[in-house]
């Protein structure tokens, strides 16, 4: 039987840091963490990774957090599932994705070669697997709610009220 991979990505809210290489987005600004990745598919993305057998989405999302950026995050809330089976070009996962605080200055680890913190404004290009679409979705969301959601359940599925018929 071949299944969908579980992942999780983890949105990270920062405070830019006031030093180089970070202070690109202003003093004060708050940005999210992007990491560039050290391994194909290259380019820029949101950190996360792969569920350990065992493990929750909530700790997998904390500890993918950790090795790629060295951040203790706070998870905020689960954001959104992705499941195109194209979203990875590897294999067919399917990504929880969390919005998760920090404090602190991110570093580039495991399987990250760079890292930084950007805002809607500075985002680098190019973006891995999904994630334009994803911080797409993220940065609707800061400004609409959750009703960017209930909209495109309703754009795709007509309804909940279908899923169930």
């Amino acid at each position: 039987m071949r299944n969908p991979i579980p992942t999780v990505d983890i949105i990270i809210e920062l405070k830019i840091p006031p030093h180089p290489p970070f202070s690109k987005g202003g003093r004060g600004d708050w940005g999210i963490v992007l990491i560039e990745r050290k391994n194909p598919p290259f380019g820029w993305a949101i950190p996360g990774g792969f569920v350990d057998y065992g493990e929750t989405l909530e700790d997998a999302a904390i500890r993918e957090a950790h090795e790629e950026t060295a951040l203790k995050v706070r998870l905020k809330c689960q954001l959104h599932s992705y499941s195109n089976p194209t979203r990875d070009p590897r294999f067919h996962t399917i990504s929880t994705v969390f919005v998760a605080e920090a404090d602190g200055t991110p570093q580039a680890r495991d399987d990250a070669k760079g890292i930084g913190v950007f805002t809607e404004d500075n985002l680098p290009k190019p973006l891995a697997f999904d994630h334009k679409k994803i911080l797409e979705d993220y940065f609707r969301w800061k400004k609409e709610g959750w009703r960017v959601f209930e909209e495109k359940a309703l754009q795709s599925n007509d309804g909940c009220d279908n899923l169930l018929s």
